[in-house]
């Protein structure tokens, strides 16, 4: 059967569309009211902004299935949506696709600390599912910043980390199992409560996707028993290159943090100011430090991290000494973002991973960037996975700041691919980055990337617009063909 080409016009059907949907979930499950709309219009990447065509909100894998086969049937497209933290513009409605709204999924559906796992509908947030455990010494390690309120259905579609992936690992290094729905509405589950699974990685396939294969319905984390020990460090440095010359030498010591955070000074200050946290406000640079286990080796790493840093010039050093205290040094990076809309009107948030032993040169490079623009720029980053997060600070209120923004931050992603970086870390590519995935990638890697999405979508309905600087048709694409036992690829563009 030929399918309805998913980019016809879909606006003159839209009173139809609302019935049909109706049918299948409540009447308040649909939003066609501008005013409920307006909820929708965004995500974290607030610059964009664009009213969904209806939003649906279902609460059963059942009633997703039936919502994504009848779109599916009638060329609808489909936006799939979490909390709506997305800092890359990945939940950005369409005006002529629904906004698929999982936040109704909000339910710890089993705890199985036999085999060490969580499952859990993906509207669950990130703290919750450490909450859930805790009392029996357990919890969930990556840790966003937006915690409180990321759901983990979404830090899978964005392979999210947090302060303790340097240790711990990303959302693909603590999932065991998916419940997708594709765009045909054909339910599949992928991988479970084991290790691992044979044939193809689909698991991984599906994490960092970001919506454009399939909206997930369930997910199984890994869980994993709480150090005995941890301890945080606060160490202020007189220049952000000494701070950043000590984060390669630790890690170069073969030291493993649980966390190695970096703030420069405007952070710093900002975030001071916002929680009382106890930060030197005399620092151009600060490193909080985290080391986890035992308590005999996390004091000797203590000690050998402060030698470290002392050597390269740390002109203050605080050791937390009670839970409490651990928690307020962490307190302030985790509310950094807020804290920055302080000392901006608004801000740009960026996400580029770079090599460690790089991070003084690209530092050095922003800071040259931001006398060219004219802007003010506070980093809040992973400086022990390099994943930087700086904060273009501009008022969208002045003609034109918005723009230099926008350039200042594409020539600082540019910055992070030329000493061997990419473009994103975990906020994922989006609307964001997607006109810059050409300063990584070929044409033809591109392709192969398309041709994936079109074994899950072949009529490119989920997400669209998202991710890839140009969309193909899959047909222009090539198709595979059996040919005396063997796959081969035909009609493949030439680039």
């Amino acid at each position: 059967m030929q399918m309805p080409d998913p980019d016809s016009d879909v606006l003159g059907r839209r009173g139809e569309i609302v019935r049909a949907l109706r049918e299948i979930l409540p009447h308040e499950s649909v939003i066609a009211e501008e005013e409920g709309l307006r909820a929708y219009e965004c995500d974290g990447l607030t610059a964009y902004r664009q009213l969904p065509l209806i939003v649906a909100l279902p609460e059963t894998t059942s009633q997703v299935s039936e919502i994504l086969r009848y779109c599916h049937g009638r060329g609808i497209k489909i936006v799939p949506r979490g909390a709506g933290t997305s800092l890359s513009g990945g939940a950005l409605p369409l005006a002529d696709g629904l906004t698929l709204g999982l936040g109704k999924f909000n339910r710890i559906l089993e705890i199985d600390y036999g085999n060490r796992c969580v499952v859990a509908q993906p509207g669950v947030t990130n703290l919750a599912l450490t909450q859930a455990v805790e009392s029996e010494g357990f919890h969930y390690a990556p840790d966003p910043s937006s915690q409180i309120a990321c759901s983990i259905g979404g830090n899978v579609a964005e392979n999210s980390g947090g302060v303790h992936c340097l240790k711990y690992g990303l959302t693909a290094n603590n999932l065991l199992g998916l419940e997708v729905v594709l765009m045909d509405g054909e339910i599949v589950r992928v991988g479970g409560r084991h290790l691992d699974a044979g044939g193809y990685d689909l698991l991984g396939i599906m994490t960092g996707s970001e919506g454009l294969l399939g909206v997930i319905t369930e997910v199984t984390v890994r869980i994993l028993p709480k150090p005995s020990t941890a301890r945080a460090m606060l160490i202020g440095f007189p220049s952000v290159e000494s701070a950043g010359d000590t984060v390669a030498a630790v890690i170069g010591a073969g030291i493993i943090p649980g966390g190695m955070e970096m703030m420069d000074r405007p952070a710093i200050h900002a975030a001071e100011s916002f929680v009382n946290a106890g930060y030197p406000l005399d620092a151009e640079a600060l490193l909080i430090v985290e080391l986890d286990g035992p308590e005999v080796e996390v004091d000797h790493l203590i000690s050998r991290v402060e030698a470290i840093a002392r050597d390269l010039g740390a002109q203050s050093i605080r050791v937390s000494t009670s839970e409490a205290e651990r928690d307020s040094f962490w307190a302030g990076r985790k509310a950094a973002f807020p804290a920055v809309g302080r000392i901006s009107p608004d801000y740009y948030c960026m996400d580029g991973t770079i090599p460690r032993h790089r991070l003084s040169e690209v530092l050095a490079g922003m800071t040259a960037l931001s006398s060219k623009y004219g802007l003010r720029v506070a980093n809040v980053f992973h400086a022990g996975d390099g994943n930087l997060h700086p904060l273009i600070l501009y008022d969208a209120n002045v003609p034109g700041e918005l723009e230099k923004a926008e350039e200042f931050g594409a020539e600082i992603l540019r910055l992070c691919v030329k000493v061997g970086g990419v473009l994103t870390g975990e906020h994922g590519v989006g609307v964001e980055k997607r006109d810059l995935m050409n300063e990584v990638f070929t044409e033809t890697d591109l392709a192969h990337q398309q041709r994936v999405k079109c074994a899950f979508d072949p009529t490119q309905q989920l997400n669209p617009g998202k991710v890839f600087p140009t969309l193909h048709r899959c047909a222009e694409l090539g198709r595979v063909h059996i040919h005396r036992g063997q796959t081969r690829f035909a009609d493949l563009p030439r680039f």
